[in-house]
Formats: C-alpha cells, sequence, structure tokens
C-alpha cells in the first residue's frame, strides 16, 4: 500500500514530540508499504522553524524509509489567534499540495489509502478532501476528543458557536471515515453516542520501540541523589504545579537527596519556574526539550518518572500516553497522579498511584519510593517493561494498523495484499 498520514504536528526523532506516526511508519515500511507523512515544519514545542530553509514552502525528506512531507506554516508562540491561523493555513496548503504531489513529486505516488489525525479537526478534515480527490478509502484518527477536550478543560463552553461548529465538523468527520482509529480506550464510548457504529471504530493505542529502551533498562542507577523526573509538555492539562507544590513538601520534611527535574517546554513553563522561585526550593531543575532520539539517554539516571495529569473529566475515556509507556520500557518506577478509567502503573504493577491534585499524597509517594530497597524498585521497573513488551510494542500495534487498512482498501475494491 500507499499510505498518506497526514497530521499537522509530526515529528521524527531527532526533534522533541511525539514519533506515533513515524514509529508506524518505520514499522510498515519494514513490511514493504510505502509511507508518507504529511507535517508543519513549524514546531510546536520548539516555537521555530525545523526543517525549511529560506523561500522554501515544502520539501519532501526521506527519514530512513518514511517521507516527510513538511509545510511551511505561520509562527505562534502560544494558544491565541495565532496558532488558530498556522490550523488554517496547514489545512488548505496540505490539501493544496496533496492534490499535487504525484506530479511535482512523482517518487512519492497517488495514495492507496489516506490517515488524518487530530487533535485539531482541521487535518482530518484535510485527509477526507485529499482522500476524496483519490477516491481511496479515508480513516480518522481520534488522538484527542475535539471540542470535548476544549470544554473539560474549560476553554469554551459547550453553548459557545465554535464548539458548536466543531461538534458538527466532528460529527461530519466521524460519519465520513471508513473507520475511526481512537487512542483512548473507551473513547469509542464517546463516538458512538455521536450515532457511529461500534464496529467503525478500532483502538490503537500509544506504542513505544522497545530497542531505544534496551540499553537503558539493563542499567541499574545508584546513586546519593535519587531524582524523580518528569518528561514532557508544560502544560495546564499536565497540572505540574502540583508537582513544584509536592517538590516543597519534600524540601521542608528534610529530603535533600531527592531532587525533581523537569525536561520539556510549554505555555506554563515561566509561570512554574517563577512558582518554584517564590518557594525558595533548591530541589527543582528545568531543562530544556530533547529530541526523542536523546530521550533514552537524558532518563539513564534517574530513580524514577512521574507521571503528572490535571482534571478528572479530560482522561474520563482513558489515557495513552506516550511519555507513560517511555518510562516504563526504560524499567524504572514510575509515579502515576492521574484518575482514569484504566491505568497502566497498577495493572503492571510497576509504580505507585496517588490521587491527582495532591500535592501531599504525592510527596508522600515519592519519599516512600525513595526509601525503598533498591531490589524492589528495580522489580517495579522490570514489570513495567514486560507488561509494554506486551500490550504497546510498536511493531504489534503496526501489525494492527496493517490489518485495519488492508481491510480497508479490500472493502473499497482494491484488493491490497
Amino acid at each position: 500500500m500507499n499510505i498518506w498520514i497526514f497530521n499537522h504536528y509530526a515529528h521524527p526523532p531527532d526533534l522533541p514530540g511525539g514519533t506515533r506516526h513515524y514509529d508506524l511508519g518505520r514499522e510498515l515500511v519494514k513490511h514493504g508499504h510505502h509511507v508518507t507523512i504529511f507535517a508543519s515544519s513549524f514546531h510546536h514545542y520548539l516555537h521555530r522553524e525545523v526543517r525549511l530553509g529560506p523561500g522554501e514552502q515544502w520539501k519532501v525528506e526521506d527519514v530512513k524509509g518514511v517521507k516527510f512531507v513538511w509545510l511551511r506554516t505561520p509562527p505562534y508562540q502560544r494558544n491565541d489567534w495565532r496558532r488558530v491561523k498556522s490550523m488554517v493555513t496547514f489545512m488548505l496548503r496540505a490539501r493544496r499540495l496533496g492534490r499535487r504531489l504525484p506530479k511535482l513529486a512523482p517518487e512519492v505516488g497517488k495514495p492507496n489509502v489516506v490517515i488524518g489525525s487530530s487533535p485539531h479537526l482541521l487535518t482530518p478534515l484535510t485527509a477526507y478532501w485529499v482522500a476524496r480527490h483519490y477516491r481511496v478509502p479515508f480513516v480518522m484518527e481520534v488522538r484527542d476528543l475535539w471540542p470535548q477536550t476544549i470544554i473539560d478543560m474549560g476553554e469554551l463552553g459547550a453553548r459557545h458557536p465554535i464548539t458548536k461548529a466543531l461538534q458538527m465538523l466532528e460529527r461530519f468527520l466521524y460519519h465520513r471515515a471508513d473507520r475511526i482509529i481512537t487512542l483512548l480506550p473507551l473513547a469509542h464510548e464517546y463516538i458512538t453516542a455521536c450515532g457511529v457504529p461500534r464496529d467503525k471504530i478500532v483502538w490503537i493505542p500509544n506504542g513505544v520501540d522497545l530497542s531505544r529502551f534496551a540499553s537503558v533498562a539493563d542499567t541499574h542507577y545508584s546513586d546519593k541523589i535519587f531524582t524523580v523526573m518528569y518528561l514532557g509538555a508544560h502544560g495546564q492539562a499536565n497540572a505540574l504545579d502540583v508537582l513544584i507544590q509536592a517538590a516543597k513538601v519534600v524540601q521542608d520534611r528534610g529530603f535533600p537527596e531527592i531532587k525533581f527535574v523537569l525536561v520539556g517546554d510549554g505555555p506554563e513553563k515561566p509561570r512554574l519556574i517563577a512558582l518554584a522561585q517564590e518557594l525558595g526550593l533548591h530541589n527543582v531543575e528545568f531543562r530544556p526539550p530533547v529530541p526523542k532520539a536523546e530521550v533514552p539517554e537524558v532518563i539513564r539516571k534517574s530513580g524514577a518518572f512521574l507521571v503528572q495529569l490535571g482534571g478528572v473529566e479530560v482522561y474520563r475515556y482513558g489515557i495513552s500516553s506516550n511519555k507513560l509507556f517511555d518510562f516504563m520500557a526504560a524499567g524504572k518506577p514510575v509515579l502515576s497522579s492521574a484518575e482514569a478509567p484504566n491505568n497502566p502503573v497498577e495493572e503492571a504493577h510497576c509504580g505507585l498511584t496517588v490521587p491527582p491534585r495532591d500535592p501531599e499524597a504525592l510527596a508522600e509517594a515519592v519519599i516512600k519510593l525513595y526509601r525503598m530497597p533498591p531490589k524492589e524498585r528495580e522489580d517495579m521497573g522490570k514489570r513495567g517493561r514486560a507488561y509494554v513488551k506486551e500490550h504497546h510494542d510498536i511493531a504489534k500495534l503496526a501489525e494492527n494498523l496493517e490489518q485495519l487498512l488492508i481491510e480497508v482498501t479490500r472493502c473499497r475494491g482494491w484488493g491490497v495484499s
């Protein structure tokens, strides 16, 4: 198959951020398929142009067999009208280039199937238009339930005209898609409530390339400093102010051996740094984001990892966190501060879980983990790695995606094998 994937925020591993579609694409290429990913060349976390030179509006780049089509989109620094402008620009340019690309870059060829991935709905809308142009199946991937997530986070009211327009677009895409891929384990409950048949929805969660973390999992690091690391976005949904407040509790209780390291970027980072300074913390360190390929080396010297999520309503359909599975693959214990229907940390018995937005409980869990015998922490890490190997190995998930795409193309009469 020639598979086209539209994902505004897709990245290869030499950049920070999620590499879901690159990782799945690499596996599909190994199976003999061709994969092309349409993405913006403006990096959402770094807030700068990362792929195109002066005067370039687009280009095709081959990254170990997976082709990226980089599109120039307007810059932005926060979630305001400039980011909306970037979304609209990506939609228009991706649609126009998608219809012309086989003539402009013959090595890409025409698609057999087109996948459009959220969170924002203009990207799957683009994929739908392109699929209709080539008369091929359209598969919608739902990574975040927009606009419901925006409502749950309080950014838009349920009766707001923009909310109503997004809900209309959401239902339009659900009903036009040949299949719907969800990352959240219970998202089908929400989607079927929109009138979509259950058998049209397939769950393919986030996964991890275990080979990237093999050397980390085999290393048992010991030091006088016990480092608890958070790695990922610094946004409202991550509730990292709770981590800062927990660090204050740990410091006040007299544990100078415990250190908190936050790696990443996001709109909340300046406020978090100011809060740490205001509280007079000496046990918190902020680091810039790192490329996905460098994550294993960065986390090598950590004693434990923290998955910090905010509001309960946002996660009522479950979680499928890239960073959580990376941490588990690294073979280290995980502290989970989240409330969701599924809890991989509890299922794997690979760490401790505390209620969300409870700094005292989080601090107590950190201290408890620090006081554990090293062997007990090592066993937790081993159970976590075994869990992701069974349930979230990217190679197995790619096989599931391959079967879905073969099925949907056969239904349209292509007979792909």
